[in-house]
């Protein structure tokens, strides 16, 4: 997203929120019914490389998941994206100490992907270092892992402002990140916006502490709508992981 977005905290503004709460008869709230609603992560692994870490994608737009053995032998990854769903496999052991860096490779419609993900010993600072995912250039990533006590949720969603201006917004939302983390991509462009902020009683804020909302989460969804200092940003997403 433009630097506006970026510099929202610096601003002094009026604030224009607006949270869409009620519905028209007859619709139905979107829920994502593969999407745990408790952490899957092992208290074993909570603080080693092992566990479960999950994230989002841009590029096109996507969620994914890593088991790092963290209730078995298997190291694998989930990855979708636009829909479309590849299983990535490591061969490279956790160590004891040090980091734990491998390539995930699989395929996705018929072409070899990979993922190289990259994690301290004791499960903090993940990320993923390169990657090669055929038809979707210049892929970034989010990644958090989930602990035992604290779930990590993945949203996919879109920005849209008056300027006019529209793009994918998607975010990771958990206490491990104490509050959301994601990245914000305008349609067509090949740069990424880092994007992060506070979260308290479901409302999403932008920056530090909670001067700033910007959108507010109902179940598996959040929407919202605020002024950045020259547009009105309208935010929506969904959660997929």
């Amino acid at each position: 997203m433009k630097s506006k977005l970026l510099i929202l905290a610096m601003y002094s503004i009026t604030l224009a929120f607006v949270f869409s709460s009620c519905k028209k008869g007859g619709d139905t709230q979107y829920v994502c019914t593969t999407c745990n609603s408790t952490p899957e992560g092992l208290a074993a692994n909570d603080n080693l490389a092992k566990g479960i870490y999950k994230g989002v994608v841009i590029g096109s737009s996507g969620t994914i998941k890593f088991d790092v053995n963290n209730a078995g032998n298997t190291i694998t990854a989930t990855l979708t994206i636009d829909g479309q769903t590849a299983t990535l496999i490591s061969q490279v052991s956790v160590p004891p100490t040090g980091t734990y860096m491998s390539p995930f490779f699989g395929t996705l419609n018929g072409q070899p992907v990979s993922v190289t993900f990259s994690v301290n010993f004791d499960g903090t600072s993940p990320t993923i270092t390169t990657s090669n995912i055929p038809g979707h250039p210049n892929a970034v990533f989010v990644i958090a892992k989930e602990t035992s006590t604290a779930l990590v949720r993945c949203f996919e969603g879109t920005y849209s402002t008056n300027k006019p201006e529209n793009g994918t917004f998607n975010i990771v939302v958990s206490t491990t990140l104490k509050g959301w983390k994601g990245k914000a991509r305008e349609t067509g462009a090949s740069s990424t916006s880092d994007i992060d902020g506070t979260y308290a009683n479901n409302i999403l804020y932008y920056g530090t502490g909670t001067t700033t909302p910007i959108a507010t989460i109902n179940g598996d969804t959040f929407s919202g709508s605020f002024f950045d200092g020259s547009y009105t940003v309208t935010v929506n997403g969904q959660r997929k992981g």
